[in-house]
């Protein structure tokens, strides 16, 4: 499964998104989540509150999803 999530900023401001993280454990990108479940979180490209971001830096993600090759039938 893949849930596609959005957008926690990165934290935004750096080095406070340690304090994001003990709310929302997926800040950012790719993470796995129990044995059959995948979530990309979206650091989205705009702000909260004040208009800066520090070393969280936007993001417009593109994916691209494939099925799983199968092995032909005989």
């Amino acid at each position: 499964d893949l849930q596609l999530s959005g957008h926690t900023h990165g934290g935004q401001i750096w080095p406070f998104h340690h304090l994001v993280r003990l709310d929302q454990p997926a800040v950012a990108g790719l993470s796995r989540h129990g044995a059959r479940t995948l979530l990309y979180t979206s650091r989205g490209t705009g702000f909260w509150g004040p208009p800066f971001r520090v070393f969280a830096p936007s993001e417009i993600t593109l994916l691209v999803l494939r099925s799983p090759r199968r092995p032909a039938s005989s």
